[in-house]
C-alpha cells in the first residue's frame, strides 16, 4: 500500500489567526512580524547608540568610538529595520535580476553608512592631531578609510546575494586591475611609496631638507606626493616614488647639528694665538653647546693661508643664524686682536726679465 506523505510548509505567521487577511492582501502574522521586526531594531538601536556614546567617555579610541559613530550606527540599524519591516509585509518582495530588491536596499545602506563612518572617523583623526604628527596621522586615516570601504563593498556584496558569483565578478576585477595597474603603474607606486614613508618617517611637516635636488621646509605629504617650499620661495611637488628612492638629508631630525667653518690666517700669524682667540668668541656665545665642547684646529696648511678648522655643535632650529654670528664675530676678533686673514696671492715668475720704460713727464 501506497501511503503519501504531506509536509507542512505552512510558516508559523500563516498559521491560525495570524493567516487572516486584514487590508490589501496583508495578514494579521506578517503585520505582527513586521511590528516585532521595528520594536526589536529600534530596541537594539537606541542600546547600540547608548553604549558607543558611554564607551566613548573612557575610551582613547575617540577617533571612531564618538558621538558621530553612535548616530550613524544607530541610524544605520533603524533603516535596516524599516527595510525588513517592509519585507516582512511582501512590500519588497519583487526582485530585480533575481536579487530580492530588500536584500540590495540592505546592502547599499551597509555600504553607504560604513562609508559615512569611515570618512567621519578620517576627518576626526585627522581634525584632532598635533601639526607635529599630521603627516602620519593624514596616512594612517586614508589606509583607515580605504581599508573600511573595501571591507564594507565586499560585505555589501554578501548581503545582496551575489556570494556566487562573487568569483566571477573577483575574476573581473583582477583582468581589470591588471589592465589599469599598466596604464597607472605611476599612480600605483606613488601610493605604495607614500606608505612605506610612512612607517619610514624620514621627514615631517615643517622639516628643513635636501632632496631631489631640491633645498627647503617640507610644506605638505599627501599619500602620492610630498611638497616642499624652497628657499626661495617656490612650491616643489615631489612625486613620493623619486621621493623614497633619493637620498633624504634632514637638517632638523636631531635636536643638535654641526657648524663646520674654516678660517684662514697668514703664515706669519701665531696659529695658537688665533686658535685661542677663536675659543673665547665661541664661549661667549650663548647657543653654542658647550657640550659637545666645541673644537679649534690647524686643519690643514693652504695656498695662501694656514687653514683653523671650527667645529661647534648648536640647536637645530638656530642653526643657520648661529652659523653666520660665528663667521662675523670671528672675523671681528681676528681683526681686534691684529690677525691677518690673508686674501689669495699668486706670484709670477718670468725667465727672462722684464724692462719697463718709463717715459719722462716733459716728453711730448
Amino acid at each position: 500500500m501506497n501511503s503519501t506523505v504531506v509536509q507542512n510548509t505552512t510558516s508559523f505567521w500563516e498559521q491560525g489567526a495570524f493567516g487572516q487577511t486584514l487590508i490589501l492582501g496583508i495578514t494579521i502574522g506578517e503585520i505582527t512580524k513586521a511590528l516585532l521586526i521595528l520594536i526589536a531594531g529600534f530596541i537594539i538601536a537606541r542600546l547600540v547608540r547608548r553604549y558607543l556614546l558611554n564607551l566613548s567617555r573612557s575610551t582613547k579610541y575617540v577617533w571612531i568610538i564618538n558621538e558621530d559613530t553612535a548616530s550613524t550606527l544607530h541610524n544605520l540599524i533603524v533603516v535596516i529595520t524599516l527595510v525588513y519591516a517592509f519585507d516582512a509585509l511582501g512590500v519588497t518582495s519583487f526582485k530585480i535580476g533575481g536579487v530580492n530588491i530588500s536584500n540590495l536596499l540592505t546592502a547599499f545602506l551597509v555600504f553607504y553608512f560604513s562609508y559615512l563612518l569611515a570618512k567621519k572617523s578620517k576627518d576626526y583623526m585627522i581634525m584632532r592631531s598635533s601639526t607635529k604628527n599630521l603627516p602620519e596621522v593624514q596616512v594612517k586615516a586614508k589606509l583607515f578609510y580605504y581599508t573600511l570601504v573595501t571591507l564594507a563593498f565586499f560585505i555589501a556584496l554578501n548581503i545582496a546575494g551575489f556570494t556566487g558569483r562573487l568569483t566571477t565578478l573577483l575574476a573581473a576585477a583582477g583582468i581589470t586591475g591588471i589592465v589599469l595597474g599598466f596604464a597607472s603603474q605611476t599612480v600605483v607606486s606613488n601610493f605604495i611609496s607614500g606608505i612605506f614613508m610612512y612607517f619610514d618617517k624620514p621627514l615631517r611637516i615643517g622639516d628643513p631638507v635636501e632632496v631631489a635636488g631640491y633645498s627647503g621646509i617640507v610644506h605638505d605629504i599627501r599619500i602620492l606626493s610630498t611638497r616642499i617650499r624652497t628657499w626661495d620661495g617656490l612650491l616643489v611637488r615631489i612625486p613620493n616614488e623619486k621621493l623614497f628612492n633619493s637620498e633624504i638629508k634632514n637638517l632638523q631630525k636631531y635636536p643638535a647639528r654641526r657648524v663646520d667653518i674654516i678660517v684662514g690666517i697668514a703664515y706669519k700669524e701665531d696659529a695658537g694665538k688665533a686658535i685661542d682667540v677663536i675659543k673665547k668668541t665661541l664661549d661667549e656665545m650663548p647657543y653654542v653647546l658647550a657640550e659637545p665642547e666645541p673644537l679649534v684646529f690647524v686643519d690643514n696648511l693652504g695656498d695662501n693661508s694656514v687653514n683653523i678648522a671650527v667645529r661647534a655643535w648648536v640647536p637645530s632650529e638656530k642653526w643657520f643664524d648661529v652659523r653666520t654670528q660665528i663667521v662675523q664675530r670671528v672675523k671681528e676678533a681676528l681683526d681686534r686682536e691684529g690677525i691677518e686673514i690673508p686674501f689669495p696671492q699668486r706670484v709670477n715668475w718670468f725667465a727672462e726679465p722684464i724692462r719697463i720704460k718709463v717715459e719722462g713727464e716733459g716728453e711730448s
